[in-house]
C-alpha cells in the first residue's frame, strides 16, 4: 500500500485523507532533488523504520522496527561526507542534523528510502514523515502530519509499504 501525499497538503491513509506539510518550494521529481532546495521529491519512498523520543510517549504501534533515540542522534547532510544521508553520533565532524529537537517534530520520525541505496551525494538527506506543527508551517522537504495520524498510518502500514509524494 502506498499512503500517498499530494502537493495541495494532504496525506491519503486509505478511507480518508488527513492535512499534511510539505516543503517550502513544493514538490519536484525525485532526481531533481537538492541538498537545501526546500522541496519535497515526488517518488514513491519504502518506509524504512520508525525513530521515536522515549520520554515523550510510548513506542509507536507498527510492523516496523521501532527504536528509541537519544540525545546524540544525528543525521548527515553533508554531500561531501561520506556519511551522506545517515544516521551519526553528535557531535559530528560534518553537517548533520540533531534528532533531538525541543520543538517535538521528531518525537516520531518515519525514516523514508529517499536517495538512500546507495546514497547520492547532494541528491537529498533526511526526507522523512514527520509530526507537523500546530499551524501545518513547511518542511524542509519531508511530509509532516498530526501525532494521531501519524500514529494511525504506523498501525495500519506494513513491510513493503511506502509513502508516495505527487505533485
Amino acid at each position: 500500500m502506498n499512503f500517498t501525499a499530494t502537493a495541495d497538503g494532504w496525506l491519503d491513509l486509505g478511507e480518508r485523507r488527513v492535512r499534511c506539510a510539505l516543503g517550502p518550494a513544493g514538490v519536484i521529481a525525485g532526481d531533481r532533488k537538492r541538498e537545501g532546495d526546500g522541496a519535497s521529491p515526488a517518488g514513491v519512498w519504502p518506509i524504512r523504520r520508525v525513530l521515536y523520543r522515549p520520554d515523550r510517549g510510548p513506542p509507536p504501534a507498527s510492523a516496523f522496527q521501532v527504536q528509541a533515540m537519544s540525545k546524540d542522534d544525528g543525521w548527515c547532510d553533508d554531500p561531501a561526507d561520506p556519511a551522506y544521508n545517515q544516521p551519526v553520533r553528535l557531535p559530528y565532524g560534518a553537517s548533520a542534523e540533531a534528532l533531538w529537537r525541543d520543538d517535538g517534530i521528531y518525537d516520531i520520525v518515519v525514516i523514508l528510502g529517499h536517495n538512500d541505496d546507495p546514497p547520492v551525494r547532494g541528491m537529498g538527506s533526511a526526507i522523512f514523515l514527520h509530526l507537523a506543527r500546530a499551524d501545518y508551517s513547511p518542511t524542509q522537504g519531508c511530509v509532516a502530519v498530526a501525532r494521531e495520524d501519524l500514529e494511525d498510518l504506523l498501525g495500519r502500514a506494513r513491510p513493503g509499504d511506502a509513502v508516495e509524494i505527487k505533485p
